[in-house]
């Protein structure tokens, strides 16, 4: 019985993993399976929290040093192609200036990965907003900090 019962949950689980591919991509695929960058970070240099407009959210953390990100990583609580996003952003934001994420978009995750079905496109914007926000927390603890500094004295 146990052997039956094994069986069919794997035809059920490769046929879900048949589908995924021929919706989704190889790349997108693999990805999902194999998520880079998922963690969250201790001692960020800049992080944020967003929801998306389908309920998920997005953390980003970023490390700087010298104006260029060291470092970075996500967490979401969202579907498959929310942790692709998410892992492809924090890839691709690693070794850029902060100037250069300014311009990052969802656009150029969804180029990088060859595209996504137009329900789920939202979790590219999702994932690059989540980066800008970080940038933006970074620069704020960036002009706090000296301000700080200069109060204490």
């Amino acid at each position: 019985m146990n052997d039956q019962l094994d069986a069919f949950l794997q035809q059920v689980q490769d046929r879900i993993f048949e589908l995924t591919r021929r919706e989704f991509g190889e790349k997108v695929f693999e990805r999902w399976q194999n998520p880079l960058y998922m963690g969250d970070m201790p001692h960020a240099d800049g992080h944020a929290k967003l929801k998306g407009t389908c309920g998920d959210s997005m953390e980003m953390y970023l490390k700087v040093a010298d104006g260029r990100v060291v470092d970075a990583s996500f967490q979401t609580d969202g579907c498959g192609p929310s942790i692709v996003c998410g892992s492809y952003a924090a890839e691709m934001a690693r070794g850029k200036t902060l100037e250069e994420l300014l311009e990052f978009s969802g656009a150029s995750i969804l180029r990088e990965l060859g595209g996504l079905p137009t329900e789920h496109e939202h979790c590219a914007f999702l994932a690059a907003e989540s980066v800008k926000a970080a940038v933006d927390d970074y620069m704020i603890k960036r002009v706090r900090k000296p301000q700080e500094e200069r109060t204490s004295d």
